[in-house]
């Protein structure tokens, strides 16, 4: 019998072994930590069209960018204002009162009177912008060290309760910047821009740049000319009509316009154009 018992308990020992061999080696006996997996990639939360305001082709609307108090009592239903001279509180005014409001920035060239100017490396910093003291043109190809400055600006736009953002001097590829810009650099610029804004829930426009009004209608929700029926070439932003959004024209009676001179025109092409002065005061005629 002890001869037997011991077989038996050498047997069972054996299976023992065999059955624990079968797990392999390299099998973790624990949870990673934190610091051994991946990162998950981040991304920048976009607002869905659907949830974002896209202005009607037949808006009306009033640019107002200097003089105190802002006139908020015109009967339109957008207002282009300044986003550093505007107050959330006269955004909120206007939302009561069932408006809309457009921050400007200036995108494409800097301003020595703005806040936030010396965040600005002077790298970045071209040619001088003619008729305009204090203003430079910007090297846009420069995204590094622009994107933080142009999305705070974006951020406090949002922050204000603006609806929408009308990023000027995207047309440097045309004139002289300094900078050897061209069409592809403004193209590359321009979407990282409209995707920043769309990504805060704001609205964007495309301003002047016709030569790349076919290219951007999908990505920019609106466009807004200055002097084209004064230059001539207001039939450059059908792109944007033909995809169903609004073409807004400022003309300036610094050039010697009258609303004689345009409204029958904007009208055939469906624009919605309004006569200013440079300074874009308060002042304003309305086409009929």
């Amino acid at each position: 019998m002890p001869a037997l018992v011991s077989l038996l308990v050498l047997t069972l020992l054996a299976a023992c072994s065999s059955t624990a061999s079968t797990e392999p080696a390299s099998t973790p006996t624990t949870a990673p930590s934190e610091a051994t997996r991946p990162a998950l990639e981040t991304a920048t939360p976009t607002a869905p069209p659907a949830s974002r305001w896209q202005p009607s082709p037949a808006a009306t609307w009033q640019i107002q960018f200097v003089g105190e108090p802002i006139n908020t009592d015109y009967d339109v239903d957008i207002y282009f204002l300044d986003l550093f001279d505007t107050s959330a509180e006269l955004v909120a005014g206007l939302h009561q009162r069932g408006r809309r409001a457009v921050c400007y920035i200036s995108a494409g060239s800097w301003e020595d009177w703005r806040p936030d100017a010396a965040d600005f490396p002077e790298a970045v910093l071209g040619a001088h912008y003619e008729g305009w003291p204090g203003e430079r043109w910007l090297n846009i190809r420069a995204l590094d060290p622009l994107a933080p400055i142009m999305e705070a600006r974006l951020d406090l736009c949002a922050a204000k309760g603006f609806d929408g953002v009308d990023p000027d001097n995207l047309d440097g590829f045309t004139n002289a910047t300094g900078f050897p810009l061209s069409q592809a650099d403004t193209l590359a610029y321009a979407r990282w821009l409209a995707a920043a804004a769309h990504a805060r829930g704001l609205a964007i426009g495309l301003k002047n740049a016709t030569e790349l009004a076919e290219t951007l209608a999908a990505d920019f929700d609106w466009m807004l000319t200055e002097s084209c029926f004064t230059q001539g070439w207001c039939a450059e932003t059908a792109p944007f009509l033909n995809a169903g959004k609004p073409v807004f024209a400022i003309e300036y009676g610094d050039e010697g316009m009258v609303l004689d001179d345009f409204c029958v025109q904007a009208a055939d092409l469906s624009i919605r154009a309004i006569l200013k002065e440079w300074n874009l005061g308060e002042w304003v005629e309305f086409c009929e």
